[in-house]
Order: structure tokens, then sequence, then C-alpha cells
């Protein structure tokens, strides 16, 4: 087996990275070099920063810290859902993902593809697709574990004139002992079939989340 190629699904994490309305800004400087001549990097980011992953611990109280969770959820054939063209904060819907219910299975990762990568850094970012509790189902009654979306959630973002409806659909990932992959990237760059994705986080102890460098891989 080779690798054919790489497309990297990851957004870049520095000052003008985009946040969830009050998650912590990126914070990241250059603290040498020193008299001993190499560079170090003071790296300050919130868990849920840029293209992230979310462990159960996000929702579910005793829930899986990232640290403990299976790496296999990280990596898997990836089947792109194709929710394209949609109006702002509107729901996808179970008709929506019923074409690609026959391509998920377990050990596949699930990705909706809004498009809205195209809005990022912008303010309309925030007013993202999301999917509806029902839809949500019907991709983990396929025994799929790992969703993962190219917006800043799964559930519409929170502001003062969307409150929002509790996350039901982190809880029903989550509480299935699930993982979410958000603001993933660049999804149209995949040209080739059966794509491979890796979205490995950092081992960070007792965490509910974390940056993940995100890829999908072609492999022949």
């Amino acid at each position: 087996m080779q690798v054919r190629r790489v497309v990297d699904l990851t957004l870049p994490l520095d000052g003008t990275t985009t946040v969830y309305p009050g998650d912590p800004l990126v914070d990241i400087r250059t603290v040498g070099p020193d008299e001993a001549g190499f560079h170090v990097t003071s790296i300050g980011v919130g868990s849920h920063t840029g293209t992230h992953c979310d462990a159960p611990f996000h929702f579910v109280d005793d829930g899986l810290p990232i640290d403990e969770v299976d790496l296999g959820l990280f990596a898997g054939p990836m089947v792109l859902i194709d929710v394209r063209g949609r109006a702002d904060r509107s729901v996808i819907t179970p008709a929506d993902v019923a074409p690609a219910v026959a391509s998920l299975a377990p050990g596949v990762v699930a990705v909706l593809h809004t498009g809205w990568t195209q809005h990022y850094g912008d303010d309309r970012y925030f007013a993202h697709p999301y999917l509806h509790p029902e839809a949500c189902e019907a991709v983990l009654a396929t025994g799929v574990r790992s969703i993962g979306v190219d917006a800043m959630s799964i559930d519409e973002t929170v502001d003062g004139a969307h409150p929002g409806d509790g996350w039901p659909c982190h809880r029903l990932v989550l509480g299935s002992g699930g993982v979410l992959l958000e603001n993933l990237a660049h999804l149209d760059r995949i040209d080739f079939p059966r794509p491979f994705l890796t979205a490995l986080p950092l081992r960070l102890t007792g965490a509910d989340g974390s940056p993940v460098r995100a890829a999908a891989f072609d492999l022949g």
C-alpha cells in the first residue's frame, strides 16, 4: 500500500483563528531563541479551537476524556455526505442524509460537507447549517461513532439571537461513546474515491477535546 495523495483538512492556528463564541482566543508566541540559539513557541489554545475533536467528556460527566478515547475513532474510511448549497442556519434533515446511509457502517467516519468553509473568517461562518437530532440518530443507527463537519459545530452555534436547543446532536454522539470532528476544511479538494481520514488528538490528560491535524489520504 502507498499514499498517492494527502489533502490537509485543517484550519491554521494563529491569532486570526475564529473561535466559538466565548471560547479563549489563540495565543501563540515565540519565546526563543535565547542564548542557546534555538526557537521555542508558547502555545495557548482552547480545547475546541480550530479544527478539533470532541471527546465524550465534553458533554457527558462520566464520559471518557480525550486521552482515554480509542484512537481508532479518529481514523477510518470517510464517507462525505453532501449537504452543500443550504441557507443560513438551515436544518440538515433525515432526508438529507438518507442517500448516504447505505454507505455507512461501524468504523466509518461520516462527514457532513456543508461547504461552509467558504465563509470562514466572516460573521456568516457562525450561521452554518446544523444537523437535526433525527438525522443524527439515523447516522448513529448504522454503527458510526465518528461524525465530522466543515463548520463551527454539528449543532446550531449559539449567540444572543439564537439560543440553540441544548446541543442535542452533541449529546447523542458523545453519549453513545462517539466523537465529533468540527471545523474541518477543504473537503472540496478531495477528488478521489474512498478517502481515508486521520484526525488524531493531542494526549491531553483529562481534557474534553483537542485540536487535531486532519487529513484525507488517497491510498493505493
